[in-house]
């Protein structure tokens, strides 16, 4: 639970003091890069721990991810400019790999079939409750003793987090001899961060029709036929296909790449809006984001009845549709309507985060063995991460061209980095009143396409719950 709370603070907490942070330390143009980084490291390393914790068990490997992780939690804080941070954020990235996903298969192993529907959704209940004060810290920390503490409030709960998995938790000894397939995690990191380079980058540093774009868009392809020729043939793979024939770990799956892209795209570019365009303080834009970590928990406290009375089709497709109308409300978003539409459309992402989250845990861990559990339960992490991995990287470059196009369409000589002005409150008064409401015109204008983007996932998201319609088995997994 403490382990889930670092994560869940993690998620808000740096979302909230980004803007005080690029109006510090600037480059507003790499503000996604500080997403993409944490997330690119996360997302390629879920598997390998994964499949590291069925075979050397789960306490150790959650003590290695852990202590990298408040290590670059740390230098964060440490960080005196944008590139540093952005470093700094790969290496904390590099253990949270491991937090989240371990925290979960653990509580898979130790609860029996018939508990987990219900203790999924307190534990999910408990970190989303625990996300509440995120936010809220967030604000208090960056416009009092600095933004610096929203990395360094890890250190002292990660520790007790660890100390109490190490003392605490007993597991089968496993005399499986290891085979790590560290070809396959080489590969998907290589592909990985060649296409996320690519959607950071493109539209900003190069043109998407350039011979750069067609080079890393090749790149990537490549490396990523190379990892599933690899996978196919490794004895041990570090993503295993097989568990992927299952239909209700498939659909699960492809529904969470599509959420963590709605995650990423709300939880990063609010706060920017909330603070930049509406002129809030950054406590009020942490209240917006603290709504969605409301409506997380509440959800997630009702998803395990609901799994057992109504199934997991009807559970996960009501919380489609939350996630359906949360992102319409952010595109019919604007300036005059206050953070409270904003935080009433992040209340309805949470809510739909919530049911879907906890019914796909339940039903994956329900599906596959002990041997398999941290595997397919990583599978999940990974695909929601690689989700919000693309979105933060999609989303990113979408913003910073469309404010560039913004900027050229009103023959206007503006630079991405004249956004950092209107992070802080302390230049927005010392900036023209022409030029402040034009800048605030192009990045309304410039995250309404963004929202635009998170609308379109959601839409695909519900599609895709349907899939599941007429599983059997289902609720006899939870049963």
């Amino acid at each position: 639970m403490l382990a889930m709370f670092v994560s869940a603070v993690e998620a808000t907490i740096v979302s909230t003091a980004m803007p005080s942070i690029a109006a510090e330390l600037g480059g507003f143009s790499k503000y996604s890069w500080v997403f993409s980084a944490y997330l690119l490291m996360s997302t390629v390393t879920v598997l390998l721990y994964g499949k590291l914790s069925d075979i050397f068990g789960r306490k150790r490997i959650f003590a290695v991810g852990m202590l990298l992780f408040l290590l670059g939690s740390l230098l964060c804080g440490l960080a005196t400019s944008m590139d540093e941070l952005i470093f700094y954020r790969f290496v904390q990235g590099l253990g949270a790999g491991a937090v989240m996903p371990i925290a979960t298969t653990i509580v898979g192993d130790i609860y029996t079939r018939e508990e987990r529907a219900k203790i999924q959704g307190y534990l999910s209940s408990v970190w989303g409750i625990s996300a509440v004060t995120g936010p809220a810290i967030g604000g208090v920390l960056v416009v009092t003793i600095g933004w610096e503490y929203v990395f360094w409030v890890n250190l002292p709960l990660g520790i007790l987090s660890l100390l109490g998995v190490l003392l605490f938790l007993k597991e089968p000894v496993n005399k499986q001899k290891p085979v790590i397939d560290y070809t396959g995690a080489i590969l998907l990191m290589v592909s990985l961060s060649t296409m996320l380079y690519l959607l950071v980058e493109g539209g900003v540093a190069f043109d998407w029709l350039s011979v750069q774009s067609v080079i890393l868009l090749l790149a990537s392809s490549v490396f990523v036929v190379l990892f599933v020729i690899v996978e196919r043939k490794a004895i041990d793979p570090i993503m295993p296909f097989e568990i992927w024939r299952n239909k209700t770990i498939l659909y699960a799956n492809l529904v969470s790449l599509a959420t963590g892209v709605i995650l990423i795209g709300i939880s990063s570019y609010l706060p920017t809006y909330v603070t930049g365009v509406m002129e809030q303080p950054a406590a009020i834009a942490g209240f917006t984001l603290t709504a969605m970590s409301i409506g997380w928990p509440l959800a997630s406290f009702f998803s395990g009845r609901l799994l057992l009375k109504i199934g997991y089709f009807k559970t996960s497709i009501t919380g489609g549709a939350f996630l359906v109308l949360g992102t319409l409300l952010f595109v019919l978003m604007q300036p005059s309507f206050g953070p409270l539409w904003a935080a009433l459309s992040s209340f309805c992402i949470g809510i739909g985060m919530g049911l879907t989250s906890t019914a796909f845990i339940v039903s994956i861990q329900a599906a596959v063995s002990y041997e398999q559990r941290g595997s397919a339960t990583a599978s999940n992490m990974f695909m929601r991460n690689l989700g919000s991995t693309i979105g933060v990287a999609l989303l990113g470059s979408i913003l910073n061209s469309s404010l560039l196009r913004f900027f050229a369409d009103n023959s206007q000589d503006y630079s991405l980095s004249s956004i950092n002005n209107l992070l802080s409150q302390n230049t927005r008064v010392e900036m023209p009143i022409e030029s402040l409401k034009f800048l605030q015109q192009a990045l309304a204008n410039s995250l309404d396409n963004v929202y635009l983007v998170t609308a379109f996932f959601a839409i695909v998201s519900f599609g895709l719950i349907f899939g599941l319609r007429g599983e059997k088995g289902v609720k006899s997994h939870v049963k």
